[in-house]
Order: C-alpha cells, then sequence, then structure tokens
C-alpha cells in the first residue's frame, strides 16, 4: 500500500530560508527517487502552505521524514502520513 507524506510549513519560515536548506533536502530527494521509494513529492501551488509526497509504502515515508533536512532544521511544522489505496495504479 502506497503512503501519503503531508508536510505544514512553519508560519515564520522565509523562502530565503527555505533555499538555504533545499539543496540538503533535493539530495535526500534524489536518494529516494533513486531508489524508487517516492513517486512523485513537491510543494503546493502557493508558497507557505506545505507539500506532499508519494511514497511506494509508509516506511519509505517514515524514513523520509526521519532524515529530511526540512524536517531536521526546522522548516517543517507537521507532519502528517496516511497509507493510501492508488486505484488507478495498484
Amino acid at each position: 500500500m502506497k503512503a501519503v507524506l503531508f508536510y505544514g510549513t512553519k508560519p515564520d519560515i522565509t523562502m530565503e530560508r527555505v533555499m538555504e536548506v533545499y539543496p540538503r533536502h533535493a539530495a535526500v530527494v534524489d536518494d529516494f527517487k533513486n531508489s524508487g521509494k517516492v513517486l512523485g513529492i513537491g510543494p503546493y501551488g502557493n508558497p507557505g502552505e506545505g507539500s506532499m509526497g508519494i511514497f511506494i509504502d509508509k516506511a519509505s515515508a517514515e524514513e523520509f521524514s526521519r532524515i529530511d533536512p526540512f524536517v531536521l532544521e526546522g522548516i517543517v511544522s507537521e507532519i502528517t502520513i496516511r497509507e493510501w489505496n492508488d486505484s488507478l495504479l495498484g
């Protein structure tokens, strides 16, 4: 079963701070992409609203949230992981 990871962004975080941490975050995203653990990931359309990622399973989503610099360096305000039945792709 796939899993969806939802991040909230702390309201006082500036775009400058996000971009400072982004290269480290992008390296983790690339590792997960290359290993096939993440199917899609990115921010919502309006800055500051948060982001989401779709992972191959709950364990991968949990692993990502434990090592993501956005979490470790205080960009993220809240994390929600929900298991998801993808009815289109199985």
